[in-house]
């Protein structure tokens, strides 16, 4: 495996696929560029996903995501492509990814994109005593 930064997303097979759980992750460092002023953006990305036959390997996530250091990118268009690329990588049954933006000029940005697989519904939550 590389230690350079790219767009590989390697993957594992999920050791329990007969059952729905979910796999969290938060990412402190995200850096890309922003396009207007080529000043860097920085990010803590939280992933959250129900893998289905498919789960993403650590270290090709850390290398895929500093791929994104020198680019230049709109917050809502970097997180999009990111998911896009998660789910096509993994196939989950569900996936959601939070871009939480630092402050720049007074204002902070939270992006928000979801993927569910079609026709994955979620279990009924457990409300314990």
């Amino acid at each position: 495996m590389s230690t350079a930064p790219n767009r590989d997303l390697e993957t594992f097979d999920n050791p329990s696929p007969e059952r729905d759980y979910t796999i969290r992750m938060r990412i402190p460092e995200f850096t890309c560029l922003c396009p207007k002023t080529g000043q860097p953006d920085f990010a803590t990305l939280h992933l959250a996903y129900v893998p289905n036959e498919r789960c993403v390997e650590l270290k090709s996530l850390k290398l895929y995501i500093w791929s994104f250091r020198d680019v230049g990118a709109f917050h809502e268009a970097v997180t999009n492509e990111m998911l896009a690329d998660l789910v096509a990588a993994t196939a989950p049954r569900f996936m959601r990814l939070t871009a939480e933006f630092w402050v720049r000029g007074g204002i902070d940005t939270t992006v928000i994109a979801e993927h569910r697989a079609e026709g994955w519904q979620p279990a009924t939550p457990v409300a314990l005593p």
